[in-house]
């Protein structure tokens, strides 16, 4: 199954996030297909690439609970409802 999730990155103490598309029986920070995003939790900056993410989706990439959360606060998770619809 492939699923958008997180991969750290940063220094130690000081994590900053990936937003990528995994197999999920690769490990957090294994192999990816792809990047889509960034995240930094500390500045709450959230750079996503919504085309690739879109196709993703469409293509029946699970968002993790945390990436859904982000998706859905770019406001992402409710344009991609509506094109289904």
């Amino acid at each position: 199954m492939v699923k958008i999730r997180l991969t750290r990155t940063g220094r130690h103490y000081d994590p900053t996030y990936r937003i990528v598309v995994a197999d999920s029986h690769y490990s957090r920070d294994g192999r990816i297909i792809e990047q889509v995003g960034f995240f930094d939790p500390k500045t709450n900056d959230v750079k996503l690439d919504e085309e690739k993410i879109f196709a993703w989706l469409n293509k029946g990439a699970q968002p993790s609970d945390t990436v859904k959360s982000i998706l859905s606060k770019a406001g992402i998770i409710a344009k991609f409802a509506a094109s289904k619809k």
